[in-house]
């Protein structure tokens, strides 16, 4: 089966460019990224914090079915409502370090809209680490609930 979200690693890059459409107004799928309550409901986490402005931060904690608590956060480094959001991301405890994200969300019509995510991870090694995880299956199914959750909000 095809997944929707295309993860694109170009071999020897540290980078890795994330694409997906959405059959939602580009303004649903901004709200998605933004909003703590429709965050947690489609990445599944507990939202810390949110700051969704320039210079802000984020932290998510997400409990794995063992009851481990695991971390995630970043600053937001830049953000323009329903353009793009500029931020790093950074797994707590996992030796990957912080890596750069650019989400940019795309007006398609008035009912679709695309997301494209260009990463960059500190080496290749890490980049190809990730990818060694079913990181391309998770990001789908990740996407594939947000699609759901914000559907019913239209």
């Amino acid at each position: 089966m095809e997944l929707k979200t295309k993860v694109d690693a170009e071999e020897g890059k540290q980078e890795l460019t994330i694409t997906r459409q959405f059959d939602l107004p580009v303004e649903l799928l901004f709200k998605a990224y933004v909003e703590p309550e429709i965050v947690e409901q489609w990445m599944g986490t507990k939202v810390v914090k949110l700051e969704n402005k320039n210079h802000g931060s984020y932290q998510f904690v997400t409990t794995d079915p063992m009851g481990n608590k695991h971390g995630f956060n970043g600053t937001i480094h830049e953000i323009v409502s329903n353009q793009k959001i500029t931020r790093t991301f950074e797994m707590e405890g996992a030796n990957m370090g912080a890596q750069l994200e650019f989400l940019e969300f795309e007006k398609l019509t008035n009912d679709t809209s695309k997301l494209k995510m260009h990463i960059v991870l500190r080496s290749v090694a890490i980049r190809d680490q990730l990818l060694r995880m079913p990181f391309a299956q998770g990001i789908n199914m990740a996407h594939n609930r947000l699609q759901e959750i914000v559907s019913k909000l239209k």
